[in-house]
C-alpha cells in the first residue's frame, strides 16, 4: 500500500448533513442545508456554522444574528439534499419541501418538526474566511424529540434515530455502534479484574 499526496482541501469527514432554519418571521423562515458545522467549545457551549456569503440564509443570519442546527435523518435524506440545492430567494423552503416550521424556545427563527435534535444558537462573531463566512455562536437551547430520551435517566440515545451524515459529496446511513467514550479503558480494566481474580 503506498501514500500520495492530494490537494489541499476539506477532507474531515464524515460530517453531519444539518438543515439550518433562519430568519424572524414566517416571510423570511429559510433552511439551508450545510455540513460545514461543528463543537468549539463545552462551557459555554458553542459551535459554529460556515455559510458562503452569496447564499440567502447568509444574509438572513448576520442580519438577525440568529439560527438552528437541525440534524437530518436517513429518511430526510431528499428534502435535505433539495434544500441544499435550491434558494430560499425563488421559493419558500419549507411550504415546497413538506418540512414543518415549529416555533423555538429561545431564538426567533423555527425549528424544523422532522428533526430528531434542534439546536437553537445566537450569533457572536462573524469571521469571513475567503470562500465562507463561519459565524461563531452560543448554544442557548436544545430541543429533543422525546422518542430518544429515556424516562428514567434522562440520558439521550440517537442510535435509533438513523441520523445522516455527509462525506466528499455522498450521503450516509450512520453505521452500528462499536464503543462508546472510554471504553477501551474500561476493557482493560475489565481485563485486569478478571486476571486479579484468576
Amino acid at each position: 500500500m503506498a501514500k500520495i499526496n492530494w490537494k489541499p482541501g476539506n477532507m474531515i469527514y464524515p460530517l453531519p448533513a444539518a438543515l439550518i432554519s433562519c430568519g424572524s418571521t414566517p416571510e423570511e423562515y429559510n433552511l439551508i442545508t450545510v455540513s460545514w458545522l461543528g463543537t468549539i467549545c463545552t462551557d459555554p457551549p458553542m459551535c459554529y456554522i460556515s455559510v458562503r456569503p452569496s447564499r440567502h440564509s447568509s444574509g438572513i443570519i448576520k442580519r438577525t444574528g440568529e439560527f438552528v442546527i437541525n440534524l437530518t435523518t436517513q429518511s430526510m435524506a431528499e428534502v435535505t439534499d433539495w434544500c441544499g440545492v435550491k434558494s430560499g430567494r425563488d421559493l419558500d423552503k419549507f411550504k415546497e419541501s413538506g418540512l414543518t416550521p415549529l416555533p423555538a424556545t429561545v431564538v426567533k427563527c423555527p425549528i424544523v418538526a422532522e428533526s430528531p435534535i434542534s439546536i437553537e444558537c445566537k450569533v457572536i462573531e462573524v469571521k469571513e474566511l475567503g470562500t465562507h463566512d463561519m459565524f461563531i455562536a452560543n448554544v442557548v437551547n436544545i430541543i429533543a424529540d422525546d422518542r430518544y430520551i429515556d424516562p428514567e435517566t434522562g440520558a439521550m440515545s440517537l442510535e435509533s434515530a438513523g441520523l445522516m451524515a455527509y462525506s466528499h459529496g455522498n450521503y450516509y446511513g450512520m453505521g452500528k455502534k462499536i464503543g462508546k467514550f472510554g471504553w477501551s479503558v474500561m476493557k482493560e480494566k475489565t481485563k485486569k479484574r478478571i486476571k486479579d481474580k484468576g
